[in-house]
């Protein structure tokens, strides 16, 4: 297990640039076992959740070639699916929720794939039911296996069917998306997700040949076609960076900006880090932060306090909320947080109590804070990283904070962030790993 040591309380400034979005890269890397055809994916993260699924793929037979500058080809001709039976692929499942992203995929290629309980952040219930709701409207059937928590499903055939999915899930929609580009007839995916890691894999897929309309609305209509050929692909900024990057200048009073970052595609999270008080110019596709002495919180219009809340896209995204919230904590005024999806999310915040925060917990959902405006700065701790967003949002708190802290856990930040500590330090942060 690795720590950082992180010397707190300075400003930073310089340039940064958010490397590829994680999520995106989860989905468009399984949408690789679609075709036999070679694929090439550019703008890879270089973390550790990517490099996992990799390490999946590269175990059922996908050969994979690094290229150079983030880029790298899969091709996924000879797949082993017998692998999947085995307890080794247990054990690489359990490490990574994308391995469920897998089956979509598989199935609708193989008509067949196996699922074991995947791994992932512990911030909650996350269930599967929209997953595999859609895969029975499609003809799939679940059977157990002679390894105990690995289940096969199959179908002879798939075929095409309106879905009305219960909930718009992001990975749902993805893996029901992959499934339905080769089941014969016309699927419908109504309530779909619309994240822009959504929209980008439908534009993969149809440039491998899919054919699918609605891309960017929550009503997805696929026509199943017989098979799908190779293509070019570019992973957008990771929004979550750019979120968090914005933040960080905040809370440090620090000049930063941020490079690159597909602006049109970053939703409510400009529009959420302005409400918390924050400045910004945004120039051409950059985001420039000024070093601000102090940032106020906006009351609602009837003079009530703000309250931030995730939402489906485009609203703000669940994974800013601990972002957000760390930020609020050295603002002037006060912001209810308010956490819909999960509800483990929000309990880390004892450790910001613990380095002096102002941070009231109405109960696993909501949190109250009340911003100490730098009157009061933070006091550096020792503290552990329950998750990669938490963690992070520790880590912004650290590096405003008085003093040395220490957080334990790191590999879970490394699962979502690609070299921080680099990247950190070119900034002028005082951090390091052990």
């Amino acid at each position: 297990m690795s720590n950082f040591i992180i010397q707190g309380g300075k400003s930073l400034r310089g340039e940064i640039v958010p490397q590829g979005a994680k999520n995106e890269a989860l989905q468009v890397i399984c949408a690789t076992l679609l075709t036999s055809c070679p694929v090439e994916i550019s703008n890879v993260p270089d973390i550790a959740d990517v490099r996992q699924l990799m390490k999946i793929l590269e175990s059922i037979g996908v050969k994979i070639e690094a290229l150079g500058n983030a880029t790298y080809r899969f091709q996924a001709a000879e797949i082993d699916l017998n692998f999947l039976r085995t307890e080794e692929y247990l054990k690489l499942s359990n490490k990574i929720r994308a391995s469920i992203m897998t089956l979509g995929p598989l199935l609708g290629r193989f008509k067949k794939a196996f699922v074991a309980k995947p791994g992932g952040d512990k911030i909650g219930k996350r269930p599967l039911t929209t997953h595999f709701e859609g895969f029975f409207q499609l003809g799939a059937i679940l059977k157990s296996t002679s390894i105990d928590s690995i289940y096969e499903i199959c179908a002879q055939p798939l075929v095409g069917q309106y879905i009305l999915l219960n909930e718009a899930s992001v990975t749902g929609t993805a893996n029901l998306l992959m499934a339905a580009v080769l089941t014969k007839g016309k699927t419908t995916l109504f309530n779909a997700a619309c994240e822009p890691y959504v929209v980008q894999l439908c534009k993969m897929l149809n440039n491998m040949g899919a054919e699918i309309e609605g891309i960017g609305s929550n009503l997805l209509t696929i026509e199943g076609v017989e098979e799908l050929h190779g293509c070019q692909h570019q992973i957008l900024p990771d929004m979550i960076e750019v979120g968090s990057f914005m933040g960080l200048a905040a809370i440090t009073g620090s000049e930063i900006t941020i490079k690159n970052c597909s602006y049109q595609n970053l939703g409510m999270i400009p529009y959420t880090f302005k409400k918390l008080g924050i400045q910004f110019e945004h120039r051409e596709d950059d985001i420039f932060i000024p070093a601000q002495k102090e940032y106020t919180i906006d009351l609602n219009m009837d003079g009530s306090i703000l309250t931030i809340a995730d939402a489906p896209w485009p609203g703000f995204t669940p994974d800013l909320i601990s972002i957000a919230l760390v930020t609020a904590t050295q603002a002037k005024g006060s912001v209810l947080i308010h956490q819909k999806m999960f509800e483990s999310r929000l309990f880390f915040v004892d450790k910001l109590q613990s380095m002096g925060a102002q941070i009231i917990l109405c109960d696993p959902h909501r949190a109250t804070v009340v911003g100490l405006n730098h009157q009061y700065r933070l006091k550096g701790t020792t503290m552990y990283s329950p998750d990669i967003r938490a963690g992070v949002a520790l880590l912004i708190a650290a590096l405003s904070a008085d003093g040395t802290s220490i957080i334990q856990n790191v590999e879970q930040i490394d699962r979502g962030y690609e070299r921080i500590v680099e990247r950190l330090v070119n900034l002028g942060a005082e951090i390091r790993r052990e």
